[in-house]
C-alpha cells in the first residue's frame, strides 16, 4: 500500500493509521480504525451522516482525506458518551423519538454538540439552520429539533448548577 502514517487525535486518544493518500477520512474512521458511528450517506458531501469535528470544526468526513487528519483532533460521535453514560443529546434524541433507522443520528448529534457548545440557548430557527446540512429520510426535523431544544434547556439548567 502506497500512502501515508497518520497520527491524530480522535475523541481525546492518541490514534496512529497508515492509509492510503486518496482514502477519504470517513473511510479510514470506519476501515482503520474502526469507528463505525460515522455513516456513508451520499458521499459527496450533502447530506450530514458522516459529520465530525476536525480541530473543532463541522465537516463531512467524505470529503476530507484521511492524510488530511495527521496532527489533528478530530471528534465523532462515539465521544459523545461517557463510557456507559449517554450525552444529553442522546438521551433527548431517545426520549424525543428522535431518530429510527440510525443512518443521519450520528451526523445530527455531532452537529447538534458543535452548536450547543458556540451557542448554549439557540433559537428553533438558529436550530433548523445549524442542522441544514444534515438530511433525515425517516423522522422528519420536527423531533430533533424538539431534542436539541430539550437538551439546550437541560445544558442550561446543570451550569446553573455548578455555578452555584
Amino acid at each position: 500500500m502506497s500512502g501515508a502514517h497518520v497520527s491524530t487525535t480522535i475523541n481525546g486518544d492518541a490514534v496512529q493509521f497508515a492509509c492510503p493518500n486518496d482514502e477519504s477520512l470517513l473511510d479510514a474512521l470506519r476501515n482503520r480504525v474502526g469507528l463505525t458511528g460515522v455513516k456513508e450517506g451520499c458521499g459527496t458531501g450533502d447530506c450530514g451522516a458522516c459529520s465530525i469535528t476536525l480541530d473543532g470544526r463541522l465537516v463531512c468526513s467524505c470529503l476530507v482525506l484521511g492524510v488530511e487528519a495527521d496532527g489533528k483532533e478530530i471528534g465523532t460521535v462515539e465521544g459523545l458518551a461517557d463510557g456507559d453514560k449517554l450525552h444529553p443529546l442522546q438521551e433527548n434524541f431517545i426520549k424525543h423519538a428522535a431518530l429510527q433507522c440510525g443512518i443521519c443520528t450520528p451526523g445530527f448529534l455531532v452537529a447538534a454538540k458543535v452548536l450547543l457548545e458556540r451557542n448554549p440557548d439557540p433559537t428553533e430557527q438558529e436550530i433548523r439552520y445549524a442542522l441544514a446540512g444534515n438530511l433525515c429520510r425517516c423522522t422528519g426535523y420536527d423531533k430533533i429539533v424538539r431534542a436539541v431544544q430539550a437538551t439546550a434547556k437541560d445544558l442550561r439548567k446543570k451550569s446553573k448548577k455548578k455555578s452555584r
